[in-house]
């Protein structure tokens, strides 16, 4: 059975899953992931997905308000047994859902031309690229990406 639950980031599912997140960002960038590592520390987020199956935290993702209204989506993550099954989307389906409840009308996001499974998910997913935005506007391996929401995204 597969559940998506919202949370905030003090939830220790999140915190173990975002741990795995930053070892494999580190095995994928190397010595690059420390730039990253200081735009990763996340105070209190009160938008937290938690994606489990059959009651273990397999996913997350996050976002955090970049604008009045637009809200950058941060820490997505699934463990690597459950990834190419359709999770990544559930969880982005909620993190927009959740934010255009919340009123927001634009999503952004930051990735890495070495993250091609994340690449090729926010492509099929109706993301488009844009120039880096904000701490990424030098750095030559983020790639950038935004998105509407809307009611017909629903």
């Amino acid at each position: 059975m597969i559940t998506v639950n919202r949370c905030d980031s003090s939830n220790e599912e999140f915190i173990d899953l975002v741990r795995c997140l930053d070892k494999d960002l580190t095995e994928i960038n190397g010595e690059r992931q420390n730039y990253y590592n200081q735009y990763n520390v996340l105070p209190l987020i009160q938008t937290v997905v938690v994606i489990k199956k059959d009651e273990l935290p397999i996913g997350c993702g996050c976002f955090k308000e970049y604008d009045s209204n637009s809200v950058e989506i941060k820490r997505m993550y699934i463990n690597p047994q459950n990834r190419g099954k359709g999770y990544s989307k559930m969880i982005l389906e909620e993190l927009e859902k959740w934010a255009f409840e919340l009123g927001y009308t634009r999503t952004l996001l930051e990735t890495g031309h070495n993250q091609v499974e994340a690449l090729g998910l926010y492509n099929r997913f109706g993301y488009h690229q844009i120039s880096n935005y904000g701490q990424y506007v030098n750095v030559k391996n983020s790639v950038c990406f935004e998105k509407a929401i809307n009611y017909r995204n629903r």
